[in-house]
């Protein structure tokens, strides 16, 4: 774990892996349970706050490892309140993007995986930046413990849920998303259940069998947005890559191996994607799998000039899937839109009103 001149990021480590680190140092692997408790249950963000630990064990972490605390660039407050929206400096400079909403007695967190997107969707702001470079496993973990202490410190109430749906594309970067994804669900740290972590896919097939061939403990979101492979390809480029027969099989099989329905994302665009033929496209399309339909009405973004559906259109689409398929539907609430947090609006940079 020790990479000589390049300091290692604790949050980027597990709770046995930092054991093994303070066996390397000859030091008694004990104090890695308080380290633990100081990163994930006190939320500090300086070495110094960690007063119980012995300082020889304070001196080697300063020497050879950095707390990779994400410090805030900028943030920004919808008109609501509901939702703040946190530009985060990474350290080699570049900035990602990272969403709290708060709800009624929860707060969810929308965690970037990757500076950027190389998947291209026409309608999302990070797709429409491109692509920059993968986060590591601490830099995820760092939003999520960002977040958490930041309602710790306003006392509202804890983080409950996390969802994988800010910038970039997590199956793209899968080792780092999965072990990021095992580091906050730690019983003794954050210890978010596996039932509050949501990955939402493009629809990257390898990486949907991975995650069914290992059963990794996460709600799967797979952004769908069209039932034919032409008009799906005209909206997400990576179904060219990824075929829709192909995703669905892949899909149908992690639904089979896992047990878990799968939610299936849909951008309500007015005049494209939002009548009842295309209800009953999406009905005839996933009957007979566990499935839920997320239905999110486009969300403005400076390079597309589609429109959101309308209210009444959402009604009319969910009466279908509800009485034609049987298929539980929901609209997605539209939260931070005016400060350009919500859905497929993040692109690393400052919104100002």
């Amino acid at each position: 774990m020790t990479t000589g001149a390049t300091p290692w990021d604790l949050y980027g480590l597990t709770r046995a892996e930092l054991e093994e680190q303070l066996r390397q140092w000859e030091l008694s692997p004990v104090h890695a349970a308080r380290l633990w408790n100081y990163l994930y249950w006190e939320l500090v963000d300086d070495f110094g706050a960690m007063t119980e630990l012995p300082a020889k064990v304070r001196r080697r972490l300063e020497a050879e490892s950095r707390l990779g605390v994400l410090p805030p660039a900028l943030s920004t407050d919808s008109s609501d309140g509901f939702t703040r929206k946190f530009l985060l400096a990474l350290p080699d400079g570049r900035t990602i993007e990272t969403v709290r909403m708060r709800f009624t007695g929860r707060a969810t967190a929308c965690i970037s995986t990757q500076a950027g997107c190389a998947m291209g969707c026409v309608f999302c702001a990070t797709g429409q930046m491109g692509f920059t470079r993968h986060l590591t496993a601490g830099e995820i973990v760092a939003q999520v413990v960002h977040v958490a202490r930041a309602l710790r410190r306003a006392g509202e109430p804890r983080l409950r849920n996390i969802v994988l749906m800010g910038m970039g594309e997590p199956l793209h970067n899968y080792d780092a998303t999965l072990r990021a994804v095992g580091i906050v669900r730690d019983s003794a740290g954050l210890s978010l259940g596996a039932d509050r972590i949501t990955l939402s896919t493009v629809g990257v097939v390898p990486g949907i069998r991975r995650l069914a061939a290992e059963n990794q403990p996460v709600s799967l979101a797979v952004s769908l947005h069209a039932a034919t492979q032409e008009e799906r390809a005209a909206l997400v480029p990576a179904a060219k890559a990824w075929p829709l027969d192909e995703l669905m099989d892949a899909c149908a099989a992690y639904s089979r191996l896992t047990g878990r329905r799968i939610f299936y994302e849909w951008t309500l665009i007015a005049g494209k994607n939002d009548s009842a033929e295309h209800a009953h496209a999406v009905g005839r399309l996933l009957r007979g799998l566990p499935a839920q339909v997320n239905l999110i009405p486009l969300n403005p973004t400076c390079g597309y000039d589609g429109r959101p559906g309308r209210g009444e259109a959402a009604k009319a689409f969910q009466a279908v899937l509800a009485e034609e398929y049987r298929l539980p539907s929901t609209v997605r609430q539209r939260r931070g839109i005016d400060i350009a947090a919500g859905c497929g609006q993040l692109a690393s940079a400052p919104v100002t009103r």
